[in-house]
């Protein structure tokens, strides 16, 4: 199969060129590395650092949710992390950085592929059920301006036997017609930087986003079982967020775990 690269230039240009994407202040591609949020994470010691990404080919050591692996053949995803600063963020805020980096996944393969994107609760995309990214956002420790990473894990062009889990999915499985990871990524980061923009110049305020969160995720309104942090096992209809992110099954809030849609009865 011919993955081609990405177009390194093209980033570059369009980070200094285009004005939505002047948010962030550089992109760096590299060919491999072990886990580009790790990599970013050890930036952050440098308060100076913000608003950077860092691409990466081929990970080695990517890792999803509970630190499962998270790989694929060089150039068949996308494998993404962007840092940001999060000065004057309410610390009781910083779960709706996964939700607001999940819509601008989905709404990115949305409009530069066509496909009928949706979220699964907190931090998976989806499409027709089946998975084709996932999100981890991690804290960066200690500093004296705190920092986020948000790492993004999108399958391309992986084909049936490449796929990590049997319940993936990809853009060429899909039915895209050869998918263009440089046009992907510049989406992705337009949208996020569009959202972010709009978040901050709202003073935090999360109405609008949980709105967005809304009207795109697939978990909502359907009956689920959440697998707890420490063993716990919860079932009932997904029916909402609340004000802090978090998912509302019957009367109980949710703020981390495996989410499974199950079939209405």
């Amino acid at each position: 199969m011919d993955r081609p690269p990405l177009d390194t230039e093209r980033l570059r240009h369009a980070l200094t060129e285009t004005p939505e994407l002047k948010f962030f202040t550089g992109i760096e591609v590299v060919e491999s590395t072990g886990s580009t949020n790790a990599d970013l994470l050890a930036r952050a010691e440098d308060p100076e650092v913000d608003r950077v990404v860092l691409v990466a080919e081929a990970q080695e050591q990517g890792r999803g949710r509970l630190a499962r692996p998270w790989t694929s053949p060089p150039r068949a995803q996308i494998s993404l992390s962007l840092l940001v600063r999060t000065d004057g963020l309410d610390p009781e805020l910083l779960g709706w950085l996964p939700l607001l980096t999940g819509i601008a996944v989905v709404d990115a393969l949305r409009s530069a592929t066509g496909v009928p994107a949706a979220l699964k609760w907190p931090n998976d995309v989806l499409i027709e059920g089946r998975k084709i990214a996932g999100i981890l956002t991690e804290a960066a420790a200690g500093g004296p301006r705190p920092a986020v990473v948000m790492g993004v894990g999108l399958n391309v062009s992986l084909d049936a036997d490449e796929l990590p889990v049997p319940h993936a999915t990809s853009l060429t499985l899909c039915d895209v017609p050869d998918p263009d990871r440089t046009a992907l990524v510049l989406a992705l980061l337009t949208e996020f930087a569009n959202r972010y923009t709009a978040w901050h110049d709202a003073d935090w305020d999360t109405g609008d986003l949980a709105a967005a969160y809304r009207e795109r995720c697939a978990t909502l309104g359907t009956p689920v079982r959440a697998e707890l942090p420490g063993g716990g096992l919860l079932t009932g209809i997904a029916r909402d967020i609340d004000s802090s992110g978090r998912l509302l099954i019957g009367e109980e809030a949710v703020s981390a775990g495996d989410i499974t849609h199950l079939r209405p009865s």
